[in-house]
């Protein structure tokens, strides 16, 4: 079960309990078949306290996106990228693969995937959270070495990471490992050699 870190979360720790409530129904029932009185069941707070942090289901799933997005944005990029270009690229592949390979976070990523038509609102908000600033942090470390000769650093932070979520989703979620199996650290390996040349 993916854990929530309420330690560095901003929120209220009554919205806090009902986000942690909310997350196994979605997962469970999908985002149109989960039900507002089960969450607050399931979070332990009345329909009218639930209510009074989240107006509807809508805004209660994009609460819900953030928290979850942000928690593993930090797991993943809390640790400054400083240090040799091979050792940071190595570990920085590894923490992705490490933190992102959660199968209720799959499942969650799944459930944004399978609502995005008709909420592409949801999906922008994900790749806001989580994409977005993670290419800018990577770019800017590619930025500080040109001893690495990368002409494009945002190209090159676009590959580095949508390779490796590429790996995740493909052998987990379309059962890859089957079918073109891949092993991480291989991946990693030749990913972060292609980088540095």
């Amino acid at each position: 079960m993916m854990i929530l870190d309420s330690s560095s979360s901003q929120l209220n720790k009554k919205a806090e309990q009902i986000l942690q409530g909310a997350l196994p129904e979605f997962l469970e029932h999908g985002y149109a078949a989960t039900r507002m009185d089960q969450v607050a069941k399931t979070a332990r707070v009345s329909k009218q306290t639930l209510y009074s942090y989240f107006d509807d289901k809508e805004g209660l799933f994009t609460a819900l996106i953030q928290y979850v997005a942000c928690q593993k944005f930090r797991l993943v990029w809390s640790k400054p990228l400083s240090g040799e270009p091979r050792q940071v690229l190595t570990q920085l592949a590894r923490r992705i693969v490490t933190e992102i390979n959660d199968p209720d976070y799959l499942c969650f990523v799944r459930l944004i995937i399978a609502e995005s038509g008709k909420h592409p609102e949801l999906s922008r908000l994900f790749l806001q959270n989580v994409a977005q600033p993670a290419i800018s942090i990577f770019k800017g470390y590619l930025k500080e070495h040109p001893e690495l000769k990368i002409k494009d650093s945002e190209v090159i932070a676009h590959i580095f990471v949508g390779t490796l979520i590429h790996n995740i989703l493909t052998q987990n979620m379309l059962s890859g490992q089957e079918i073109i199996p891949m092993e991480p650290e291989r991946l990693i390996n030749n990913l972060v050699d292609l980088i540095i040349g």
